[in-house]
């Protein structure tokens, strides 16, 4: 659905966005993960057609964003990560003047605004002021700005920044039904654990530079030195441990933590070694009851991802 090649974009000497390359599948939602100025709104004003880029290419749904600004919004939904409302209009009288700038007919624009406080849970709002909302009904309400001309592709910048931990859980849902809706989200946030629960793909940027791209398992998977397994045995775990220190050096496996009969061990291995490691285990007479593989999470990932960029670009200074 979104095909970006060698996106960048360079402010007179600040280079914003250098050399960016994605593949977003249709019906995906992409968690876009990045501190402030790393490159993310760059990106998605670039892709909402708002932003010309220095040089690169965006298709959207086979669209040249360039080459055809009108076609590639009449696909693309944005939300902003902050919006202006108007003083002294109802919610369904704001959702009426957008879709009437979407171009939306008259005798439709009733349903596509019913339809969009529908989806969004927000009908219990459209006779409310825009101003008397508080965040969180705001968010909603501009999300249902965003769908009303049913765009393929939902672009949202930070959309759950500021939102209470209620609402933030609320809109998480929210995003997951409109994927199920054949949407493709492009999802900026700095809370990550949401986006790895979310989240179909992942990429990293740090000043302009997607360092990590991939599904959240596989990132966390490259990132992650040594695989954390999980082993419970039914008896005999002092056994299990010795049994696994003599086939297997420390380098490649190190018993972390050992309590009752449940084992935790840190392997350098594929997952084809996990099983002949299991394998092993079962056939010498182990009793496995049950394994399971614990991964770093979103922000550890993040933070050894950017650390180790930002120890390659010393290193390549010579500092």
């Amino acid at each position: 659905m979104i095909a970006i090649e060698g996106l960048t974009k360079r402010y007179r000497d600040i280079l914003a966005l250098s050399d960016l390359n994605l593949q977003i599948g249709a019906g995906k939602i992409f968690g876009y993960i990045g501190p402030n100025g790393a490159g993310k709104t760059t990106t998605i004003r670039i892709i909402a057609g708002l932003l010309k880029p220095t040089s690169g290419k965006v298709l959207i749904a086979g669209v040249d964003v360039v080459a055809n600004p009108r076609a590639a919004r009449d696909v693309v939904g944005f939300l902003p990560d902050s919006f202006g409302v108007y003083q002294g209009m109802r919610v369904w009288e704001y959702l009426d003047f957008f879709g009437a700038a979407y171009r939306i007919p008259r005798k439709k624009r009733q349903d596509k605004v019913d339809q969009a406080l529908s989806h969004t849970g927000a009908d219990a709002m459209r006779d409310y002021f825009i101003e008397s909302l508080s965040h969180g009904m705001r968010q909603r309400v501009g999300l249902a700005k965003t769908l009303l001309h049913d765009p393929k592709v939902l672009l949202l910048d930070e959309p759950t920044n500021g939102l209470d931990p209620r609402a933030r859980i609320e809109f998480r849902e929210l995003l997951i039904r409109l994927k199920s809706m054949d949407k493709t989200l492009i999802v900026s946030s700095h809370i990550l654990p949401e986006l790895a629960t979310i989240c179909d793909h992942i990429g990293i940027i740090e000043q302009g530079k997607l360092l990590q791209y991939g599904s959240v398992q596989d990132v966390m998977k490259t990132v992650q030195q040594r695989r954390a397994i999980d082993i419970e045995f039914s008896t005999g775990a002092g056994a299990a441990i010795e049994y696994l220190k003599s086939v297997h050096d420390e380098e490649n496996l190190k018993v972390a933590e050992s309590v009752g009969e449940l084992v935790r061990v840190e392997f350098s291995g594929s997952d084809e070694e996990i099983v002949e490691l299991l394998n092993g285990l079962v056939t010498n007479g182990h009793k496995v009851l049950w394994y399971s593989e614990s991964l770093m999470d979103l922000e550890q990932v993040y933070m050894k991802v950017t650390q180790q960029a930002k120890a390659g670009s010393r290193n390549i200074d010579g500092e």
